[in-house]
């Protein structure tokens, strides 16, 4: 079935209830364990048609934001699930405690009752409230940022419009772009602050009602950490700042020096790679689409029979259009077994990392559609995040055909802005454990602290300069992220890392780094991402070693990368 002939129709919440009601009875009233596994089978298929149904809302909103109808679907299930935890919680104690518990963990494994006992730690019925206003103001921010229309040489443009202006080989002009986004974001800076504030207070106060020192446990149980701790990732990130940070470093003092800048660099000199320009896509979005079938249909044939898949049910919206939220995505639709891609192609070479990663996570799904029970079909964040990092690097030998003759131009920018994004996730990570560290901070103070925290991450970025929103430690309110999923963002360098591992084995075996990696896809959710990992024969981003060893090999790659001939 085509996406656009899924039908929507909102449930009657009542009855919802009543049916989680009636299979938390029927469990614990289950005489036997093939009468206890015939609810929890039936509960799980309805649980996918309501998750299919905010899925389906959620998504044609994100589409095009200006629809009345899906905004007022998605306002009800921002009321809806927080209603709805409390029998799931019902559920999730049933389950815990079944005399069948040995049962269900010898047929499909203990992560699933370990994950029920941390999920049980983020919720009462005291916050359900919270909860409805924490997802009122997160669609508020989103509203926001998909409303925006930049003015900028005669015309007006959304945030993601804006970004091949950002990226513009013209030095004036370049400049010009980042002035006027910085523009509207200082224009907006009131509702950002007034929406960030309300969320870091409201977070504060439901971790303490569930009985924490504040928000940050209540934010790693609800980020479903079953296999490391706040003190590994202290460690990870001052792995980072030991051997990724100068080794980033490097990059852009090698990048000042190709462009004839002074370093630091502006955030706008920042942006452009190479003073040719950075690597473009060559052809329009369909162009991208057909290379991207010849990759998949190359690479594997189970990712030739998935990119077809998403071809045929019309399974991406990839269009950068007015009134459409702002960044990309990959969720699934469960009642059809079938991921969705939602991007913003805009002309950059973005838009083939979307073929590539967010495709990587669809892949993912798509090997586990059909898992018992369906929590198992995607493991914890950072864990989905190594199939779509890694895919990026599976793609290497197909990036002619996307770039043309800016193919070495995007193997070597790949590679150097994988290495120094790291850096700046973990800035936003630490930023956000300082957040809620101390949540009656004022807006100006938080701006200070990511200034003071840019300066330790991100050395290489010049602090002041003529663009007040950039200067001023005010450039994190556009990582949505901190806005809507707190502590979320670490997830993605543990995964980068693990990336660059696939990245370094590509180097000597793409047969052995393809079957690893088919190896750690196959498990879909059913194991912790450390043991994800170990199954699939890989360092834990959490060994020193591995970040190491990772910088030591890229970093000899780079300097022995011939860029003769690009300016």
């Amino acid at each position: 079935m085509k996406f656009s002939e899924m039908p929507y129709e909102r449930p009657n919440l009542e009855a919802v209830k009543g049916r989680l009601s009636e299979f938390t009875a029927r469990l614990k009233a289950a005489g036997s364990y093939a009468e206890a596994k015939a609810v929890f089978l039936e509960k799980d298929r309805e649980a996918q048609h309501v998750e299919t149904l905010a899925t389906l809302a959620q998504v044609r909103n994100t589409i095009d934001t200006r629809d009345q109808f899906y905004d007022g679907e998605v306002s009800f299930w921002n009321a809806a699930l927080p209603e709805l935890e409390e029998y799931e919680q019902a559920w999730k104690m049933a389950m815990l405690e079944s005399p069948f518990r040995k049962e269900f963990e010898a047929e499909y494994g203990d992560l699933m009752f370990l994950n029920t006992e941390i999920a049980l730690k983020t919720f009462s019925r005291a916050i359900v409230p919270q909860l409805q206003q924490e997802n009122d103001l997160t669609q508020e921010y989103q509203k926001l940022i998909a409303s925006a229309q930049v003015p900028f040489e005669g015309k007006t443009y959304t945030l993601a419009q804006m970004g091949p202006f950002q990226n513009d080989a013209d030095d004036e002009r370049r400049l010009s772009a980042w002035k006027a986004v910085g523009r509207w974001y200082k224009d907006h800076q009131a509702d950002l602050d007034r929406i960030y504030d309300q969320l870091t207070r409201l977070r504060d106060a439901m971790g303490k009602e569930l009985g924490y020192e504040g928000y940050t446990t209540l934010g790693y149980y609800r980020m479903g950490r079953n296999c490391y701790t706040k003190e590994d990732v202290e460690r990870f990130r001052a792995a980072v700042v030991k051997y990724l940070v100068p080794l980033a470093d490097r990059v852009y003092r090698a990048q000042a020096q190709r462009l004839g800048v002074e370093y630091p660099l502006s955030y706008a000199d920042a942006a452009l790679k190479f003073r040719s320009g950075n690597p473009k896509p060559q052809g329009a979005p369909d162009d991208i689409v057909a290379q991207g079938k010849r990759f998949y249909d190359e690479l594997s044939p189970e990712t030739s029979e998935f990119f077809q898949t998403m071809l045929d049910g019309e399974l991406m919206d990839l269009l950068s259009t007015e009134g459409k939220a702002g960044g990309g995505y990959c969720t699934a639709i469960a009642d059809y077994k079938v991921p969705f891609i939602f991007a913003n192609f805009n002309g950059t070479q973005g838009d083939v990392d979307v073929i590539t990663h967010e495709a990587g996570h669809a892949f993912a799904a798509w090997m586990n559609r059909d898992r018992i029970p369906s929590s198992y079909i995607w493991p914890g964040m950072e864990a989905c995040e190594v199939h779509s990092m890694s895919m990026e690097f599976m793609a290497w030998p197909w990036i002619e055909g996307f770039f043309g003759p800016d193919a070495r131009k995007y193997l070597y920018s790949h590679l150097a802005g994988a290495l120094t994004f790291i850096p700046y996730g973990t800035l936003v990570d630490h930023f956000q454990h300082e957040v809620y560290a101390r949540p009656d901070m004022t807006p100006a103070q938080r701006h200070a602290k990511w200034k003071e925290l840019q300066g330790v991450y991100m050395p290489w970025m010049r602090l002041d300069g003529d663009i007040p929103f950039f200067s001023e430690g005010e450039a994190w309110q556009r990582q949505h992220h901190i806005y809507e999923s707190p502590f979320y963002y670490i997830d993605y360098c543990l995964a980068q890392t693990v990336a660059l591992e696939f990245w370094a084995l590509l180097q000597k075996d793409r047969k052995l780094a393809w079957e690893r990696y088919m190896a750690y896809t196959r498990q879909g959710g059913s194991r912790t991402f450390t043991e994800l990992l170990k199954n699939a024969d890989l360092d834990s981003p959490f060994d020193e070693k591995c970040l190491r060893e990772t910088c030591e090999a890229a970093g000899v790659w780079l300097d022995r990368f011939d860029l003769s001939g690009i300016q």
